[in-house]
């Protein structure tokens, strides 16, 4: 009897130091477009297939899938010295398809003296998007920047613009009238503030932390800085039609890093 009480004893000891080791959970669906937020043990590594990741000091991490991954995902944790790799399938997602028209012809097919200013805003937007800060706001709960806002475009949409087939629409498009006011979506500080990009007009970056970022295109008006920092609700600037656009209306997105993911899937969207 007290060799089968030691058994029991030594099994859970095993049990609790596996557990305490390998605890991992996560918020989000391992689906094409959607944000997950990970929790681990504080001590822990975390790679996302060959990508380290940030860790908060309580074990939370962010990543996301991109819209047209198909490959499985690798999650490496590490901890005193061990490693472990868990292995999901990624489930894939049908687009719609959204026909635009009315659109000036240069903002489909831009002419070549255009090239350079694209390639150099490009850039200002990568830049914004690859910063890897220590804030940890991306675990906290999204709110949508328009109330009672009608949604008229959604992520992942395969765009014909004026008749032509063009990239995907990686965001959520919201109508609106022009000078309705925007609010942030989550606690951030702005890293790219923009009046007149050739796409998306008006343009505002936030930082969230972990790489995760939010944008907001096409605005009239914008009432914050770059550096500034943000609370969640706050007045960030007024709906417009600004660059590429066909009449008012928000178009808001969600990175992790360079890869683009679905809004809907923080802001309770049902389409995904």
């Amino acid at each position: 009897m007290l060799k089968l009480s030691l058994k029991i004893i030594v099994f859970y000891i095993f049990l609790h130091i596996f557990t305490k080791v390998y605890a991992l959970d996560f918020t989000g669906k391992f689906v094409q477009g959607h944000f997950i937020i990970g929790k681990t043990n504080k001590e822990s590594k975390v790679w996302i297939d060959k990508k380290s990741v940030r860790v908060t000091p309580e074990g939370y991490f962010a990543f996301g899938i991109g819209r047209d991954r198909k490959y499985d995902l690798v999650i490496t944790l590490e901890q005193n010295g061990e490693k472990k790799k868990i292995v999901k399938k990624i489930q894939k997602r049908k687009y719609q398809i959204q026909r635009i028209d009315g659109l000036p012809e240069k903002k489909v097919t831009p002419p070549k003296e255009v090239y350079e200013r694209i390639k150099r805003e490009n850039k200002i937007i990568s830049d914004a998007r690859s910063i890897n800060s220590n804030l940890n706001f991306f675990k906290n709960k999204f709110i949508k920047p328009l109330d009672n806002a009608i949604v008229t475009g959604v992520y992942g949409s395969q765009r014909i613009l004026n008749g032509k087939p063009r990239w995907p629409h990686y965001g959520i498009d919201f109508a609106a009238k022009e000078g309705t006011k925007i609010k942030a979506m989550l606690d951030g500080t702005a890293t790219m503030v923009e009046t007149d990009l050739f796409y998306t007009g008006g343009t505002l970056i936030f930082d969230h932390g972990h790489g995760v970022s939010t944008l907001y295109m096409h605005m009239k008006k914008i009432y914050v800085k770059k550096g500034q920092k943000v609370k969640q609700g706050d007045i960030i600037g007024t709906v417009g039609s600004t660059g590429r656009s066909t009449g008012a209306h928000l178009d808001v997105r969600l990175n992790w890093f360079g890869t683009r993911l679905d809004p809907a899937t923080v802001l309770n969207i049902k389409d995904n």
